[in-house]
């Protein structure tokens, strides 16, 4: 894993917009129980605040990581009791895709912002 929180990041590939769309994905952010995204690009900055039903979350941190170096934590941090219900979930949302332990994604990590 290697940490860009000093303004080391490569550009972003995507909006902050884009980071968290799928319905099931908001519900657990928005409860809570959600409180990092893996992508396969950069799609925020550390500081940006997105917007989910009207409730405002920071993003923390932005790291790249490989899918082999994820924990079972990690897995609990995307809102999954455990890293084989996080991998079953995401090669159900891309048929056709294995899970290639070497393969790079960038992990945006966010809390709410207080009101």
């Amino acid at each position: 894993m290697k940490n860009y929180e000093n303004g080391e990041l490569p550009p972003k590939t995507c909006s902050i917009e884009r980071l968290v769309t799928n319905p099931d994905d908001v519900r657990k952010v928005i409860d809570r129980t959600k409180t990092a995204t893996r992508r396969n690009g950069r799609y925020a900055d550390p500081g940006e605040v997105m917007v989910l039903d009207g409730s405002r979350f920071e993003v923390t941190s932005v790291y790249s990581q490989t899918l082999g170096e994820m924990t079972e934590e990690d897995a609990k941090s995307e809102g999954y009791p455990s890293l084989k219900t996080y991998q079953e979930a995401i090669l159900s949302f891309h048929p056709g895709m294995r899970w290639a332990s070497k393969m790079k994604v960038w992990v945006h990590e966010f809390r709410p912002v207080a009101e």
